[in-house]
């Protein structure tokens, strides 16, 4: 167990902007996850992903570690940002792009 939260919490130190999905960018597995893949796409920064179908050990871990109980789950900077409702609103009222922007700009820095 501890195992895989490290690795969690690797995954959310190495990637400024994070996306824990069902399926891929290109095939997404549940509405929700397709719906926040093409917020971010229209974002247009790179983001990284993990298929939590893939990985069933890290998604029940990362319910628990992130203390919310559903996915996707956008992580940005180290913090959980939302699910799929949140990520939806924050990308209408311009505020994802803003925060996506502000973490790659950050990555490029370093």
């Amino acid at each position: 167990m501890d195992d895989v939260l490290q690795v969690i919490k690797d995954q959310i130190a190495q990637n400024p902007v994070l996306l824990y999905m069902k399926g891929t960018p290109q095939f997404p597995q549940c509405g929700f996850s397709a719906q926040v893949v093409e917020a971010m796409t229209k974002v247009n920064k790179p983001f990284a992903y993990v298929n939590i179908l893939e990985a069933p050990e890290i998604r029940e871990s990362l319910k628990e570690y992130a203390n919310w109980p559903t996915y996707p789950q956008l992580w940005v900077s180290g913090e959980l940002v939302g699910g799929c409702d949140i990520i939806m609103e924050m990308f209408r009222s311009g505020q994802l792009q803003t925060l996506v922007e502000s973490a790659a700009a950050e990555s490029d820095a370093e």
